[in-house]
Formats: C-alpha cells, structure tokens, sequence
C-alpha cells in the first residue's frame, strides 16, 4: 500500500472511536486531512458531531466538505482530538508540528479528555530526534531565543543545527498566531521530559513540538495491517 493508503487506513479506524454528539479536535497534516474526510461521510449520513480545528488549513478543508466548526472558547472541553504526528517513540511521546500548528495542536490536545494518534509505520522510532523539532517563537529578539533554546538543549546534553523554517520561495514562514518556527536537529532525544521542562522556561518560545503524556493511543497502518497501540 501506497504511504498515503496507510493514513488513509488509520484514520478509517480512528472513526471508529467517533459517537454522535462528540465535541472533536481536527488535527493538521496530511494523515488528520484524511480523518476529516472520512468524518464528513459520517456527518452526510446522519452523525452529528462538532468540530475544533487546530490550523486555517484544517479549518478551509472542513468547511468544504460539510463538517461543523466551532471554537474552544464555545465548548465546555473536547471528548476527542484526533491528530497525525511526526514522530513517536515507544513511551507515546511525540514530535509534531511539521505543519506549522504544533501550537493550536498542542491546546487543543491539552483540552480534550483523548488524544488518538493516527499515523503509517514511518513515524514508529525508537528514541525521538530524527525529525527536526519544531520550536514556535516570537518574532521580537529572536535571535536571543535561539541562543537561549542552544543553551537550554546543552543544559541537557543536546546540540544540533537550529534552523529558522522558510517557505519555499526563500521568505520565512508564520505560523498561524503570526510567530515563526526554529527546526531544531538533535537526532536523539534520550529524555524528552528534560527537553520539554527546558524550552518552556525560555520567554521567547510559545511553544514546542514535544507532546509528552498527551497520546492515549496511537492507530498505526503498515504493511501487515492496522494496530492499536496502548500507553504502556
């Protein structure tokens, strides 16, 4: 199966935790855009649900294809945020924001009683790292807060190159709350507790692409088929 059968597969059973009447989180991404789709079948036949979306993107692809939207401001909680992810590590600690949301994605997580992860097998690692985290920070002394998230990532054993995201024609890219984006190369994050506890001391980072003890479970697709992993 193709790499986007295998979201497609994922987010296909993901549904499958879906009741009517459910206050849900629409992830970001390429896996999360399929759980919209799906779920908007649901809705045309008669599922009544509600949805936060976590970026403008998600938001633009719900509004078309018929699911209904509402803010976290005018629901008391999510029963439910279903997500992709970049990477996992066998803890259910994740890396995302690869689509510039990690911020929206990581309230609304926060604000939701589950979290269900739906992914292929690529993002299965054995230690975080890998992938570039991602680091959203103000624009204003920017600089300085890369130089704080160096010290930060040595105060815990890290180095790596920390590079400012840009769009592909050069210019840099903004998030959706207008901040910009550090990728950060640590290749392996033995203690994503440690990392997380110090880039959230930093004043100019809003946030990080750390999600620890968030994920209630992740829905994986891979060549042998669709599984269900559980904290352990």
């Amino acid at each position: 199966m193709s790499a986007d059968a295998l979201k497609r597969e994922a987010a296909a059973m993901a549904l499958d935790h879906v009741e009517g009447g459910m206050r849900l989180g629409l992830g970001t991404g390429s896996t999360a855009s399929w759980f919209v789709r799906l779920l908007a079948d649901k809705v045309k036949g008669g599922l009544d649900v509600i949805g936060v979306p976590t970026s403008e993107a998600t938001a633009a692809l719900a509004r078309e294809v018929g699911v209904r939207l509402t803010t976290l401001d005018d629901v008391g909680g999510l029963d439910l945020t279903v997500d992709g992810t970049d990477e996992f590590d066998p803890a259910l600690n994740l890396v995302k924001g690869g689509g510039g949301a990690l911020l929206r994605e990581k309230i609304v997580a926060s604000d939701s009683e589950r979290m269900i992860v739906i992914a292929d097998d690529s993002k299965r690692v054995k230690a975080l790292g890998a992938f570039p985290l991602p680091i959203e920070v103000v624009t204003f002394g920017a600089g300085a807060t890369l130089r704080a998230v160096e010290k930060a990532a040595a105060s815990v054993g890290l180095s790596g190159p920390l590079v400012f995201r840009s769009r592909a024609d050069g210019s840099r890219y903004v998030t959706d709350q207008g901040n910009w984006i550090v990728d950060a190369s640590f290749r392996q994050i033995s203690d994503p507790k440690a990392l997380a506890l110090a880039l959230s001391g930093i004043p100019g980072v809003v946030e990080h692409g750390l999600f620890i003890d968030l994920a209630s479970m992740i829905i994986l697709a891979g060549a042998g088929g669709v599984e269900r992993i559980d904290p352990v």
